[in-house]
Parts: structure tokens; C-alpha cells; sequence
């Protein structure tokens, strides 16, 4: 990946800076996105405001932020090898209290968001004959658990699942893959933002008795970016997530 442009969205914090951080590392040349433009910078500037990274804030649900981003990656770096679309929402809310408004902001974000950066890169990587997509999506689409209600972002991100099917058989005649990480649970900000004190109480839901981190699905992440011979895969990195419990 060595000078290959990658975008990340959702890259000011958690899981996104985590990967921004991977690939800044490893020489790639990457395009940040969040839509929190000082949150942004602060990454950015936390990372060491690499001369191999640029920024770009903005509203990923928008179709003109996907464009935004691809047109700055094509003219900062040339080309774009990789999207990662990290950018995403969740929240528990029992699905009897669930409003229109709750819908349309996870269906806006989380599924509108890839939607949109994908159809905004995939004619330059038509042009390349080459490409990567990668989603992040999560293991409960296909592992409900009773005490975490969450109908809503877990409607968009089940989308987001089978998009990446879709995509990866409409695009796989252009050498374009198309995957999805399902995390399980993640050390990240996000537990605090949904009333999770200690999320290594959530430890049990995982076979190898632990909770992930951010640097796992990086790895995940990195791998699927190098890989020519995977495509239309949901990969779950969940320590057993999706197989039983520790407990």
C-alpha cells in the first residue's frame, strides 16, 4: 500500500483514526474525512499532520461530500486505490419508541453515506481496473441479542451487508473488490456515547473472552486493501462474536 491513496470516512475517531493511523504508518497516502471538521483537524494534528495525509470535513450523507472527497484524492495524490467507509452511527432504542427521524438519520449516514462515496470513486476505479471498497458493517446484523434493541442502525448496516454483495458482482468484471468488517465489540468512544461505562463488561459476548481494539480492525482493514482474491465477503473480526459466548 506503499503511495496508494485510501479515503476513510469517519476518521476523526475510534475505529477510523485507528485505521488513518495504520496506513499513514505504512506509507499510504490517505484522505480523512469526519463529519467534525475541528475534531478532524485535531486527529490529524494527533497524528502528526502527516505530509501523506489530507482532510476534508463534511457530511457524509451528502452525494457532493463522496465527490469532494474522490476529486481531492485525485488531485492531491493522482489516484485512489481504496475506500474505506468507516463513517457510521449506532445507538440502542427499543423498536416500539423508534420515530421517523431515528430511520433517517441511521439510513442517512450509515447507509446513504457508503452508498454515495462508493458510486462517487467506482468510475475512477473502472478507469484503473483496479480497486477496493471495504464497509464496515457489524456482527449483530446476523446475531441479534435481546438486551441491546437496535432495529434502527441495524436495518442500515444489514443494507450496507448486502450492498456490498450487490457491488461486488456488478464490479468484479473490473478487478474492483468489495468487502465488509463486521466488528464486534470495540474499545472505541462509541460506548461511552451509548451508556456503556465499561466495555469490558462486555467481554463475555466473545468466545476468546475479551473485547476487540481499534488497531485489530485496522489489521482487517489493511489486509482486505492488499487482497486480490477476496471479494463479496463479510469478514467478522468478533473474537467469536457470531459463534457463542464466553459466558
Amino acid at each position: 500500500m506503499k503511495n496508494k491513496t485510501v479515503i476513510i470516512t469517519g476518521a476523526s475517531t475510534g475505529i477510523g483514526k485507528e485505521i488513518a493511523k495504520y496506513f499513514i504508518a505504512r506509507e499510504s497516502n490517505v484522505v480523512m474525512n469526519s463529519s467534525n471538521e475541528e475534531n478532524l483537524k485535531n486527529a490529524y494534528e494527533e497524528l502528526g499532520s502527516p505530509s501523506n495525509a489530507i482532510y476534508l470535513a463534511g457530511d457524509i450523507s451528502k452525494q457532493e461530500t463522496g465527490r469532494k472527497l474522490v476529486s481531492l484524492a485525485i488531485e492531491k495524490f493522482n489516484t485512489v486505490a481504496v475506500l474505506i467507509n468507516n463513517a457510521g452511527v449506532f445507538s440502542p432504542k427499543p423498536f416500539l419508541d423508534v420515530e421517523e427521524k431515528d430511520l433517517d438519520h441511521y439510513w442517512n449516514v450509515n447507509l446513504k453515506g457508503t452508498y454515495f462515496t462508493s458510486q462517487a470513486v467506482i468510475p475512477h476505479m473502472i478507469k484503473q481496473q483496479n480497486g477496493s471498497i471495504i464497509n464496515i458493517g457489524t456482527v449483530l446484523v446476523d446475531h441479534a441479542i435481546d438486551g441491546f434493541p437496535a432495529t434502527a442502525p441495524l436495518t442500515s448496516k444489514g443494507a450496507i451487508h448486502a450492498l456490498t454483495r450487490q457491488l461486488a458482482a456488478e464490479f468484479g468484471k473490473n478487478n474492483i473488490k468489495v468487502n465488509t468488517i463486521a466488528p464486534g465489540i470495540i474499545r472505541s468512544p462509541l460506548q461511552g456515547k451509548i451508556g456503556i461505562e465499561d466495555a469490558d463488561s462486555l467481554a463475555g459476548l466473545h468466545l476468546l473472552n475479551r473485547i476487540g481494539e481499534a488497531n485489530e480492525i485496522a489489521e482487517a482493514a489493511y489486509y482486505l486493501a492488499t487482497s486480490n482474491f477476496v471479494t463479496g465477503e463479510t469478514i467478522n473480526v468478533a473474537g467469536g462474536h457470531t459463534v457463542g459466548h464466553a459466558i
